[in-house]
């Protein structure tokens, strides 16, 4: 297959680079992995999960782990048999070896990178707005600071930012800070008998049915539990990846959920399922409820570096891998331009800067926005459990994780469902879907004009290892 080759050529070509340095040992990486899912989702989308299951709201949470569980299982024999950077991209290209659906996999990564980002800058400016006490329209007052720190993020990025693990550490437990002050909180009102948790088993879900409003929540939920995709990238800087991964992962996605469940009955404990609901700061509201004498102001800085990691993260992702399929000729080459100063893809953070300014700007809820990350890494993550059964007949030397048959046709079908229209999903994530991987069949398609034009050949859809 020319793709193969076209793969095998690369190859080749990458082993006269140097390997990327493995500092990364099982503690390091069980950090890196525990922050990556963290970051914002939390702190933005608890009250709006809330609002579609009611004071049950732990569930969807634990829906959302159980199939995060069982893909991580997918990516889990992918990453120990291919130990490479690239994740998704990689695993469709070995698989299927069709050129455009490589690049629309990586493309839809990319996608998700900017929703979340977005998803992160809104929740920023909800948090700024509530620290600063500004004396504007809600909406208007979030909107502008979001656009604004966007900008801001866009401004780093092109200067050049090394995010080593010392950093990731750092902002890591601030990020689980935020969130043990929650359940600390939470665990006091128990013992003093302030909370209700009598809600943690009540189901609110309107004109649904119970399990209807939690499908329906797990949608949202789900967007809590995907950030150990990003893992799979460090693989080259990882020691012994194929040994250390299997552990490191499930115990990252096991402390999150678990997190994230104590988390979410502490809020429906202490604010009631309406309020919780309202605006982008939900545990804010918690800590207001639960400890008056708290310094509100304390949390809402924490949650803005919360949301702002996870803003910078996956814009930096989102740039980096547009401009690693440009550079492989698969997109316009404009986009692999390199500062001749910063040394920073330029034009990639603009581009994807432009598309993150049009969600904040037309896009007015964070569900939306998270609810569309998640939605596009559900389907990115039907094609790898599909992926990991076309790959069983792809034998490697060394020996790896291998996920019982079952859980990848589990995987498939479960994160398959949950793409459908079947879950009640707002039809707007499937609109805002829709036009970004427009955008980029756009893009393929100036491409392959181009590509014609001057006779040039295009190289294979898989994003360059860093």
């Amino acid at each position: 297959m020319a793709g193969d080759a076209q793969m095998a050529d690369i190859t080749a070509e990458r082993t006269k680079e140097p390997e990327l340095k493995r500092v990364m040992g099982p503690w390091l990486l069980l950090l890196f992995v525990v922050g990556d899912i963290l970051g914002s989702s939390i702190y933005a989308l608890t009250g709006k999960v809330a609002n579609e299951v009611g004071g049950a709201v732990w569930v969807p949470f634990v829906v959302s782990f159980l199939v995060a569980l069982v893909t991580a299982m997918s990516y889990l024999e992918l990453v120990t048999k291919y130990p490479h950077a690239a994740g998704a991209a990689l695993y469709t290209h070995k698989a299927f070896g069709i050129q455009f659906f490589t690049f629309m996999v990586a493309f839809a990564v990319m996608c998700s990178g900017i929703t979340s980002a977005s998803t992160a800058s809104r929740a920023f400016g909800a948090n700024f707005s509530a620290a600063f006490d500004l004396d504007l329209s809600p909406g208007t007052a979030i909107t502008l600071i979001a656009l604004a720190f966007m900008v801001v993020v866009a401004l780093v990025n092109l200067r050049g930012i090394s995010e080593g693990v010392k950093l990731n550490v750092l902002l890591t437990c601030i990020e689980l800070t935020g969130l043990l002050i929650v359940i600390g909180i939470g665990c006091w009102a128990l013992g003093a008998g302030t909370g209700d948790f009598s809600r943690i088993t009540e189901f609110e879900t309107g004109d649904r049915t119970a399990i209807g409003g939690v499908i329906a929540a797990t949608t949202l939920a789900f967007y809590a539990m995907v950030g150990f995709e990003d893992s799979v990238n460090m693989a080259e800087e990882c020691k012994q990846p194929s040994r250390i991964f299997p552990k490191v992962l499930l115990a990252g996605l096991g402390i999150t959920a678990f997190i994230y469940v104590l988390v979410s009955i502490s809020a429906v404990a202490l604010v009631p399922i309406a309020q919780l609901g309202q605006g982008d700061t939900p545990l804010l509201q918690v800590v207001k409820a639960g400890a008056p004498a708290f310094p509100t102001h304390v949390f809402a800085y924490i949650s803005m570096i919360a949301v702002a990691n996870t803003a910078l993260i996956n814009m930096l992702m989102a740039s980096r891998l547009l401009y690693g399929m440009a550079k492989q000729r698969v997109l316009p080459p404009q986009l692999a331009r390199v500062h001749a100063r910063r040394r920073t893809p330029y034009i990639a953070v603009l581009f994807t800067t432009l598309l993150a300014l049009g969600l904040i700007a037309f896009v007015a809820e964070v569900p939306e926005l998270g609810g569309t990350t998640a939605l596009l890494l559900l389907a990115v993550f039907t094609v790898v459990n599909v992926a990991v059964l076309v790959l069983r007949r792809d034998p490697v030397a060394h020996d790896h994780f291998r996920t019982p048959t079952a859980l990848p046709v589990i995987g498939a079908l479960t994160c398959g469902f949950l793409v459908t229209p079947w879950t009640d999903r707002n039809p707007q994530q499937y609109v805002i879907a829709g036009v970004l991987l427009a955008i980029g069949v756009l893009l393929w398609g100036v491409n392959y004009l181009v590509i014609r034009f001057t006779h040039a050949e295009p190289a294979a859809a898989t994003p360059p290892a860093e």
